[in-house]
């Protein structure tokens, strides 16, 4: 196993990168890049795919990573592995600013992991291969600049919502996966690997992974063209614990070749390798692999880092967000409605998922909590049993009208506070009874509405409504003076907020 007279110098690196089409980039957080070599089996009859815990260590004793699959569903296998880069791959399309979570749709799905049919059975296993990266446990273990050692644990994906059209056994429709916050901070911090994700979606899963780690090694190494040429060594079983998922490591020359071989030649066909080279390591234990970069290493480090040009953010990326922003939404209405945590909910329909972008096109990310909030409240109190999202669409026109009363208020507020400081207390009065007005039956709330209309009547336009949402919070405050407590320690403009 070894082609190691075709190697390349740094100087003859054959097509000029200047004329070869930029390739699809995926950035790869560079901690995952090392999770991603030993979290993934290979080999469907392998038995190593129970949660026996897997320790990667670097160059050297300052970081170790353990990786601890789940006891139930075990190691991700080759699904998880091409759902993973999908991921990734989506997650880089986003471009500037980096985003938390990254969405699918259905189609979607299938294109990047090479699905054409979608049933209840391709879709069951997509859910698993999410499952088997979800419950899988990362800890990091390093050596800070100040000499402590410090332990960081969590898990790659932990949160993943999912959209099935109605029912639990019908197929998935669209999902949302947040990525972990210290990949995130890192990312941000631009401690990441630039890759080639045209040749990846060339390679079988086994390629995928020595490409992955090769670049990055060939990358640490280069020192520009001109140089010397470039070789990266490591042991066989090593490659076969921290590259390949705990791949079986034969003890026969042969097997290796048969093993590994037409991996490698993948990567050679499209010009990354130059070379390659298997020999019985010092001492005869075990084998040592040697690997030198062809052409296309030379061109696509040349793109990524010397030419590299500023991430921006993609159109693609608004659209994910708002797929994304709906699937929370009918997560956090259903969590609500049943007191379930998130993590608990196995699913979300397409009608609430649609509910939820109906909802978002009124109402901002941040103001659905209250919404929610502020229907249950209102269907209780009416005792209508709400089950769905659709179910709330009836008190969206209440809260927006609610919403602008409070602003009116707090404008008046505002004025007062700085036009009377002595009457900051009436002030408070106006906001508490805003408050109070929205929880009152319907039959006081009509009066005291009829009231503020009557009043506001000699205004016309716009005025009219602002007057009327005025003497609305005022008539509240004088009715039911002895519910309003205003707070002495709090502003007026700490009660608006």
């Amino acid at each position: 196993m070894a082609n190691s007279p075709q190697r390349t110098r740094l100087g003859a690196v054959g097509v000029d990168a200047a004329q070869a089409p930029t390739p699809e980039k995926l950035y790869l957080e560079n901690t995952l890049l090392r999770v991603a070599g030993a979290l993934f089996r290979h080999n469907k009859r392998d038995p190593n795919s129970d949660a026996t815990p897997i320790v990667v260590t670097g160059t050297s004793d300052e970081k170790t990573i353990t990786i601890r699959p789940d006891p139930v569903i075990g190691q991700p296998g080759q699904l998880a592995h091409k759902l993973f880069f999908a991921l990734i791959k989506k997650h880089s399309d986003h471009g500037l600013p980096i985003r938390s979570d990254v969405s699918f749709s259905k189609r979607e799905i299938m294109r990047l992991v090479g699905r054409k049919s979608w049933g209840g059975k391709n879709s069951e296993e997509l859910a698993r291969a999410l499952y088997e990266i979800h419950h899988t446990f990362i800890q990091a273990q390093f050596k800070g600049a100040n000499g402590n050692w410090t332990e960081h644990s969590f898990n790659i994906f932990p949160e993943i919502l999912i959209e099935r059209r109605a029912l639990a056994s019908d197929p998935i429709e669209a999902c949302t996966v947040t990525l972990a916050e210290p990949i995130i901070r890192s990312l941000k911090d631009d401690h990441f690997t630039c890759l080639n994700h045209d040749l990846m979606a060339k390679l079988s899963t086994i390629g995928q992974a020595l490409y992955v780690r090769l670049f990055f090694h060939f990358a640490n190494l280069h020192e520009g063209p001109g140089g010397r040429s470039l070789t990266f060594q490591k042991r066989y079983d090593a490659i076969c614990r921290d590259w390949l998922g705990g791949l079986r490591a034969h003890m026969h020359g042969s097997r290796i070749s048969q093993q590994l071989s037409p991996h490698i030649e993948q990567l050679t066909k499209a010009g990354f390798l130059a070379g390659h080279h298997l020999a019985k390591a010092r001492g005869g234990d075990g084998f040592v692999m040697s690997f030198w970069p062809g052409p296309l290493f030379y061109q696509d480090y040349d793109r990524f880092y010397r030419r590299r040009r500023p991430i921006s953010e993609q159109p693609e990326a608004v659209a994910a967000s708002s797929v994304g922003d709906a699937l929370k939404v009918a997560y956090l209405f259903t969590e609500k409605l049943t007191g379930r945590p998130a993590r608990s909910i196995a699913y979300v329909t397409t009608k609430d998922r649609g509910t939820a972008a109906m909802l978002l096109s009124e109402l901002s990310i941040d103001e659905i909590p209250a919404f929610i909030d502020y229907a249950l409240r209102e269907a209780e109190r009416t005792n209508f049993d709400i089950r769905t999202l659709g179910g709330t669409r009836q008190y969206l026109a209440p809260f927006i009208a609610a919403k602008t009363r409070r602003e009116v208020v707090r404008e008046h507020v505002a004025h007062v506070s700085a036009e009377r400081p002595e009457d900051g207390d009436w002030g408070q009065r106006l906001i508490l009874a805003q408050r109070l007005f929205e929880t009152l039956p319907i039959d006081q709330q009509a009066g005291i509405r009829a009231e503020a209309n009557a009043k506001a009547a000699k205004y016309a336009g716009s005025l009219r409504d602002r007057m009327r949402d005025h003497h609305i919070a005022r008539i509240t405050a004088e009715r039911y003076a002895d519910q309003l407590k205003p707070d002495d320690n709090a502003s007026p403009s700490d009660l608006a907020a």
